[in-house]
C-alpha cells in the first residue's frame, strides 16, 4: 500500500527564514526523485529542494513569498513504493498518516556544508546554486525536468516526459528555468536541444539573440503575428519557396519599414528638353553600343542635388544622436532581376559625365542580372534610385534602404498639358517620389530637395555645373 510521507526543508545551512521564490509542483503532480519542489534565494545563493522519491503531490503547504528554515513541512507526497535513501543530507521525511501529523525534524549535521565534495550526491539533497552554471558535488548537475507553466516561473503539471510532452510545457533543469527567468524569457517558447529535447543554456542564449534580432524587437512593437491558413481546403495551390535574395531583402525591408519614420514628398520634373537631348546623344553613341537611359540623367542630377543638400548624403550613427555627413557621393540603383531586386553602388557620380554613368549603369545591371554582382558592389551607397519608369505607374512610395536616409522612386514620364507663357502646352513629366528619415529631415527639407531636383532636369545646364 502506498505510503503518505512528509517532505521537510533539509539542512540548508545557517540560513533562518528563506524566501520561497519558486514553488515547481500543485497538488496532484506526478514528480519524478530528485525533481525540484520549490527554489530558496539567500542573499548570497539559490536553493533547489528536490524530491527525495517519486510520487504523487498530496499537498503543498507553502506558496510563494513564504519563509522557511530547516525542518519546515513542503509538500506531502504519496510515494510510489521506492524507499527514500537515508542520509544526513537528505530531506527528512516521516510518515503522515494524517493531515494532523507532527513532521520530523532532519537528521542534520551542523559541521557538514549543504554542498558536500563528493562526486555523487544523494537523492533529495539540497542544490545550491550561486550561478546558472549549477554544480552538484564537484560534477555538473543534470536533475530531473521541471515544468515551466507559459506566464509564471514554475508552477508544475504532470511528471515526468510523457507530461512534458502532453502539456507542452519547458523540459529544462532547475539552474536552467532560473537561468531563463534571469533574462525573461519565456521557457516554453524555446526549443530543447538537448538531451531527449532538454533545453540547455545555449538553447536560451540563442532564442534571446534571434528575438532581439527580429524586426520588430527593433522598433519597439509589438506586432501580431501572422494567421496560419490552411489554403488548400478552399482549392489547388502551389508552394513555391522565395528566393534567397527576396529572403535577405524582405527582413531588411521589414525592418527598415517599422524602424524609419518615413516621409514621401512628391514632385513632377519637366524633363522635355531633356528627353530630346538623350535622344540625339543616344544616336549619336549607338554604334558604340552604348545606352544612354534616362537614369545617367537621373543619377547626375541627384549627385548635384546631395552636394546642395548635404544632409540628404548622410547615415545616423548607432546611437541615433549623431549624423556622418559624407563627403562621397556613392548612389546604389535597383536593378530588376528574376531572382530579385539587387542594389549595386555607382561611386563617385559626382566625378563622372553622362556617356560613363551610362555606360557603367548597362555593365553593372547585366552583371546584376546574371548573378555576377560582387557583396562589395553593393555596399558604401550614399542614396539609392528605385527607377520603374520602364515599367509604368503614376507614383509609389519606396522603402528607404538603412542607413541612408533617403531614397527616390522614378516613376514613368507622360505627356501633359502644362500652363506656360498664357497657354497650355504639351511638355513631358516625369514623376518623382522621395522617401526620407523624418528624423533627420523635417518636411521642408524634403520639399526643397524635391524642387531644385526637379529644377535640375528640367535645365539640362545646370547638369553641367
Amino acid at each position: 500500500m502506498a505510503e503518505i510521507k512528509n517532505v521537510l526543508v533539509p539542512d540548508i545551512g545557517n540560513f533562518k527564514d528563506v524566501a520561497i521564490i519558486e514553488v515547481a509542483v500543485k497538488v496532484g503532480d506526478v514528480v519524478a526523485a530528485e525533481q525540484s519542489l520549490i527554489s530558496l534565494e539567500t542573499d548570497k545563493a539559490t536553493i533547489d529542494v528536490p524530491a527525495p522519491f517519486a510520487g504523487v503531490v498530496k499537498e503543498v503547504k507553502v506558496k510563494v513569498g513564504d519563509k522557511v528554515s530547516e525542518g519546515a513541512l513542503i509538500v506531502t507526497i504519496e510515494a510510489s513504493g521506492e524507499a527514500a535513501v537515508p542520509t544526513a543530507a537528505s530531506v527528512a521525511v516521516a510518515p503522515a498518516p494524517d493531515a494532523q501529523a507532527a513532521p520530523v525534524a532532519p537528521s542534520t549535521n551542523p559541521s557538514q556544508p549543504p554542498l558536500a565534495p563528493a562526486r555523487s550526491t544523494p537523492v533529495g539533497a539540497p542544490l545550491l546554486r550561486s550561478d546558472p552554471s549549477a554544480v552538484r558535488g564537484g560534477a555538473e548537475s543534470t536533475p530531473s525536468p521541471d515544468l515551466l507553466p507559459p506566464d509564471k516561473g514554475g508552477v508544475g503539471g504532470l511528471g515526468g516526459r510523457e507530461g512534458f510532452e502532453s502539456a507542452g510545457l519547458a523540459h529544462a533543469s532547475p539552474s536552467i528555468r532560473r537561468f531563463a527567468r534571469e533574462l525573461g524569457v519565456n521557457l516554453p517558447q524555446v526549443k530543447g536541444s538537448g538531451e531527449k529535447g532538454r533545453v540547455t543554456k545555449d538553447d536560451v542564449q540563442n532564442f534571446v539573440k534571434q528575438s532581439l534580432a527580429k524586426p520588430a524587437s527593433g522598433s519597439g512593437l509589438q506586432v501580431a503575428e501572422m494567421p496560419v491558413i490552411d489554403f488548400a481546403k478552399y482549392g489547388v495551390i502551389e508552394s513555391k519557396p522565395l528566393s534567397r535574395i527576396k529572403k535577405i531583402s524582405g527582413a531588411n525591408l521589414h525592418r527598415n519599414w517599422l524602424a524609419i519614420p518615413h516621409v514621401t514628398q512628391f514632385e513632377e520634373a519637366d524633363i522635355s528638353e531633356l528627353e530630346a537631348f538623350r535622344k540625339e546623344l543616344g544616336a549619336e553613341y549607338a554604334k558604340q553600343d552604348i545606352k544612354i537611359s534616362p537614369l545617367a540623367f537621373i543619377l547626375k542630377a541627384c549627385a548635384i542635388t546631395l552636394k546642395h543638400f548635404p544632409d540628404f548624403n548622410a547615415s545616423l550613427d548607432a546611437s541615433g544622436e549623431n549624423l556622418i555627413l559624407k563627403k562621397y557621393i556613392h548612389i546604389g540603383v535597383a536593378v530588376d532581376t528574376p531572382e530579385g531586386l539587387v542594389v549595386p553602388v555607382i561611386r563617385d557620380v559626382d566625378q563622372k559625365g553622362i556617356v560613363q554613368l551610362a555606360k557603367e549603369l548597362s555593365e553593372v545591371s547585366q552583371r546584376a542580372r546574371e548573378k555576377k554582382i560582387s557583396a562589395a558592389e553593393m555596399q558604401g551607397g550614399c542614396f539609392t534610385i528605385s527607377s520603374l519608369g520602364g515599367i509604368g505607374g503614376t507614383s509609389f512610395v519606396p522603402i528607404i534602404n538603412a542607413p541612408e536616409v533617403a531614397i527616390l522612386g522614378v516613376s514613368r514620364s507622360a505627356m501633359k498639358p502644362v500652363w506656360k507663357d498664357g497657354e497650355f502646352v504639351p511638355r513631358l513629366m516625369l514623376p518623382l517620389s522621395l522617401s526620407y528619415d523624418h528624423r533627420v529631415i523635417d518636411g521642408a527639407a524634403g520639399a526643397r530637395f524635391t524642387t531644385y531636383l526637379a529644377h535640375v532636369l528640367s535645365d539640362m545646364r545646370r547638369l553641367a555645373l
